[in-house]
């Protein structure tokens, strides 16, 4: 069986860089894009299992791209993880119950925690899982 594919959005380099050893170490395979512009673009183009996305990115935030994606029929039933500093941990548990499938991380996170709330949100029956990417 193929592992699931996370895309890992997020402007600063470092953050990438950590977010994708600690999924690969998990068994996932890891996509990436560095602003919300990038992660539809990539979305739409692979159709990853979920996205990690951060909110605050140059060109376009990740709220804009992920509004984005929960419009488009193609992407719209993939989970979004939103990794912030924008809220605290008892506004993320609040926010996670938002209209959609967005789910907020509140930076800085623990690593256990953020494998656990992917893993939760990829086995749910809900995530119907990877599309065929025509021509694949």
């Amino acid at each position: 069986m193929d592992p699931k594919r996370i895309l890992i959005v997020d402007d600063e380099e470092d953050v990438l860089k950590v977010l994708e050893k600690r999924l690969l170490d998990a068994g996932y395979a890891v996509l990436k894009a560095k602003n919300g512009k990038e992660a539809i673009a990539v979305t739409r183009r692979e159709h990853p299992n979920l996205v990690l996305m951060d909110i605050n990115m140059p060109e376009m935030g990740g709220s804009e791209a992920g509004e984005i994606l929960k419009k488009d029929p193609d992407t719209k039933d993939i989970p979004i993880l939103y990794l912030t500093c924008l809220v605290t941990k008892d506004e993320e548990k609040k926010e996670s119950h938002a209209i959609g499938r967005n789910f907020f991380i509140a930076k800085p996170f623990e690593s256990a925690e953020l494998l656990e709330q992917i893993k939760a949100h990829l086995s749910s029956k809900d995530n119907p899982g990877t599309k065929k990417v025509p021509g694949a």
